[in-house]
């Protein structure tokens, strides 16, 4: 039986056997998002403190899942719209740990100091997070985008 290889990123590569029909070709589908850590052989879930309204939650999240998707999934009710790190309506201040939010709009400068939306946030520690009014983060994202 023929093989090929498939390699998702240096450190995952795997053979597959080769399909016996010569017309088709083997599709393989992958979501980017779950395939972030492939270099990391054992993924691990982080401890996340979110405060929300008065409320104090600790979720375990896995790093290849946003912030905002395990607090909707535990039954926190956390404004959000888009869903793609540009519209600004999940914003929070990080207390402590480190998130990866690479993929949202937030300038350098306001990550610096603190600030993440949770829709474009992936834990790389445990962290403590406090939800902040969508108004206290957008006045720093126009102020830096003013500079």
């Amino acid at each position: 039986m023929a093989t090929f290889r498939l390699t998702v990123s240096p450190s995952l590569t795997t053979t597959l056997p080769r399909q016996n029909h010569p017309t088709t070709t083997p599709a393989l589908h992958l979501n980017p998002k779950r395939h972030r850590l492939a270099s990391s052989a054992i993924v691990h879930s982080y401890k996340v403190v979110i405060e929300h309204r008065g409320e104090s939650r600790e979720l375990e999240v896995d790093p290849d899942e946003t912030i905002l998707s395990k607090a909707l999934d535990s039954g926190l009710l956390i404004p959000h719209d888009c869903k793609l790190g540009v519209c600004m309506t999940c914003p929070a201040r990080l207390l402590t740990g480190s998130v990866d939010q690479s993929e949202g709009m937030l300038s350098d400068d306001v990550v610096e100091r603190g600030y993440a939306l949770l829709c474009a946030s992936y834990p790389r520690s445990d962290c403590h997070i406090r939800t902040i009014p969508e108004d206290e983060l957008l006045s720093l994202q126009l102020a830096t985008a003013n500079d």
